[in-house]
C-alpha cells in the first residue's frame, strides 16, 4: 500500500536520527531529500530505492515547493512508499505542513515522523541550553527568513523582543542586520549576548559569539555564512562553561575511513567519540573465494591437523559461515589447537566459544613465526586466510619443517565506490586525515583515486595500522604520519589523537 512519510532527519549528526525515521528509510521505494540530510543517513535506503534530490539553498532551489508537492503526490499514486526526508523537523520551518496539505487535498495517506529540530540540538552542541532555571523560563523559535512575497512582516517584534528570554532564529544569517535592528528598536538591550552556530552537530561546527551591538560586524569580518542557527539571550553566557562538542581532541577534523562497509562502523564510531567527522569510503569488499573446494576438503580432514591458524576476524567469520553451509558447526573444529594473529581475531573466536591457544605478542606474521609455541618440525598446520596475502608464514614455517596447507576462506575485491566526490574533497583540501587498516585498503584506494602526488589542496595526515600497511603506503607515495604500534582500531585512533595534540 502506497504511503508518504514526512520524515525529520535531524540537524546533521546522523546519530540523532530517530529509530522510527530509520525504519521508514529502510522500506522506502522513493526518497525525496533536502540539502542538509547527512549522506550517511541516505546509505540506509534500499539499494534499489529511487533517490531524488530537491535541496534548497538561499536563492537556489532545485525544485520549487509546488513542484515538490506534486512530485510526492505523483510518486504515491504510482503505488510507491515515499519518504520525504527533511533536515531537522518537518513541521519546524520545514514546510512539511504545506506538503501535508497537498497530500491531504489529493487523498494521499501520509504520516509525520518528527525529527530532532536544529533549534534545540544545535545550541546544545554549542554548549548553550535554550532554557535554564537561572536564565530563561520562556523561549521562542522564529524564522530568520520570511516568505519573500510578504509585504509586511508577520513577526511581532514588539512582543518577542522583550517578552521571551531566549530567541532562536533559523535560517537568519543573511537577514541578521534586520533581526538585530528590530530587536534593539523594540526594546532588547544592545548588550544582550548572541551566538551564531554554523553547521551545528557536525565536525565542522563553528560558533561565533558577541552582543547585539557588535555581532553584525563580527559576522562580516569572519565571513560567517549560512547554514546557521542564531541564539539570542543570557543563556549564551553559559557556553564557555558548558561547551563540550567543539573542544574534543579531533573536533573539526574530517577523517577518511577506507575499511569495508561491514567493518567501517567500528572505526567511524571511535573517531566520532573524539569529535571527528568520519567520511566512509569503502575501497574493498569481502567476497567468497572463487572456489570453496580447498577449504571444504581441509575442514573435512580437520582432525589431521595439529594447528588451525586464522590471520583475521574475516577468516573466522567466513570459516564458521562455511561450516554452517556444509551442515556443520563449531563443534566440527575439534582436534587442532587454535592460533591467531591479532587480538580482534582471537576475540572473534572467543565470541563463539572457541578457546585460542596462542596469539603472538605482536600482531604480524613475523612475530608468529618467531614466537611459534613449539617446534614446527613435523607439525601439520591449516592456514585459513584471504585469497591474496603475504606468503611469509607458510614459507618460513615450511623452512622449519612444518607441513602447511593454505586455504582461502574469502577474498578482498575493489569496492565499486563512487570516487568522484572523494576526489573533489581531496582536491579541495576538505579531508584532514586518511586512515588505512591493511595493505589492501592502500592498494585499492590508489586504484580508485590514483596517486595523490601534489594535487591536494593540503596534504592530509596519513594514518596506518602497523608497519606492513605503512610500508605499502610508502610504496604508493603516501608517507605515513601515524603508525600505531598496537595493531587495533582503538590504538590507531589514539595514535591519531596523540599526533594532533602534539601538533
Amino acid at each position: 500500500m502506497s504511503k508518504v512519510y514526512l520524515v525529520g532527519a535531524g540537524p546533521g549528526d546522523p546519530g540523532l536520527l530517530t529509530i522510527k525515521a530509520l525504519e521508514c528509510i529502510r522500506k522506502a521505494d522513493v526518497i525525496v531529500y533536502d540539502r542538509l540530510v547527512h549522506p550517511t543517513i541516505l546509505r540506509h535506503a534500499p539499494i534499489d530505492a529511487e533517490m531524488i534530490y530537491v535541496g534548497k539553498a538561499s536563492s537556489r532551489h532545485t525544485l520549487r515547493q509546488e513542484e515538490i508537492n506534486r512530485l510526492l503526490v505523483e510518486k504515491s499514486k504510482q503505488g510507491k512508499t515515499v519518504v520525504r526526508l527533511k533536515g531537522g523537523d518537518p513541521f519546524v520551518f520545514g514546510r512539511g505542513g504545506e506538503e501535508a496539505e497537498a497530500l491531504a487535498a489529493d487523498g494521499i495517506e501520509f504520516e509525520v515522523i518528527p525529527g530532532v529540530t536544529s533549534a534545540i540540538a544545535v545550541p546544545a552542541y554549542a554548549g548553550i541550553p535554550v532554557t535554564h532555571r537561572g536564565f530563561c523560563s520562556a523561549m521562542g523559535i522564529i524564522t530568520g527568513h520570511e516568505d519573500p512575497v510578504k509585504t509586511v512582516s508577520s513577526i511581532k517584534w514588539d512582543k518577542i523582543s522583550t517578552g521571551l528570554d531566549t530567541l532562536v532564529f533559523l535560517m537568519g544569517v543573511e537577514n541578521l542586520p534586520n533581526i538585530v535592528s528590530e530587536l534593539i528598536a523594540n526594546g532588547r538591550d544592545s548588550s544582550t549576548p548572541i551566538a551564531l552556530v554554523r553547521w551545528g552537530t557536525l565536525a565542522k561546527q563553528e560558533t561565533l559569539t558577541g552582543t547585539l551591538a557588535d555581532i553584525v560586524d563580527k559576522v562580516k569580518k569572519r565571513g560567517f555564512e549560512s547554514p546557521a542557527v542564531t541564539v539570542v539571550g543570557d543563556v549564551v553566557r553559559l557556553r564557555e562553561r558548558l561547551r563540550w562538542f567543539d573542544n574534543r581532541p579531533l573536533s573539526g577534523l574530517r577523517v577518511l575511513v577506507t575499511r569495508s562497509r561491514e567493518q567501517a562502523s567500528a572505526l567511524s564510531e571511535a573517531l566520532r567519540e573524539y569529535g571527528a567527522e568520519p567520511v566512509e569510503f569503502p575501497v574493498l569488499k569481502i567476497a567468497p573465494p572463487d572456489s570453496f573446494a580447498k577449504l571444504d576438503d581441509a575442514l573435512e580432514r580437520i582432525e589431521e591437523y595439529d594447528w588451525l591458524l586464522f590471520t583475521s576476524a574475516n577468516g573466522v567469520t567466513a570459516t564458521i559461515n562455511r561450516l554452517y553451509e556444509i551442515g556443520r558447526d563449531v563443534r566440527w573444529l575439534k582436534g587442532p589447537k587454535i592460533m591467531t594473529i591479532g587480538s580482534k581475531t582471537a576475540d572473534a573466536l572467543r565470541a563463539i566459544g572457541i578457546r585460542v591457544d596462542f596469539t603472538p605478542n605482536e600482531f604480524v606474521a613475523e612475530a608468529l613465526v618467531r614466537e611459534f609455541p613449539e617446534s614446527p618440525q613435523g607439525k601439520r598446520i591449516l592456514l585459513v586466510r584471504a585469497k591474496e596475502a603475504r606468503e611469509l608464514i607458510p614459507e618460513k614455517l615450511t623452512e622449519r619443517g612444518a607441513e602447511v596447507d593454505v586455504v582461502a576462506a574469502y577474498q578482498t575485491l575493489v569496492e565499486e565506490s563512487e570516487s568522484a566526490p572523494i576526489k573533489q574533497m581531496l582536491a579541495a583540501g576538505e579531508i584532514d586525515i586518511i586512515t588505512f587498516t591493511s595493505s589492501s585498503t592502500v592498494t585499492n584506494f590508489v586504484k580508485l583515486i590514483g596517486k595523490l602526488d601534489g594535487r591536494l589542496g593540503k596534504q592530509p595526515i596519513i594514518a596506518c595500522i602497523g608497519p606492513i600497511t605503512a610500508k605499502t603506503a610508502e610504496e604508493n607515495g603516501l608517507k605515513p604520519d601515524v603508525i600505531s604500534e598496537t595493531y587495533t582500531i582503538e590504538a590507531l585512533v589514539e595514535s591519531i589523537v596523540g599526533l594532533v595534540n602534539r601538533r
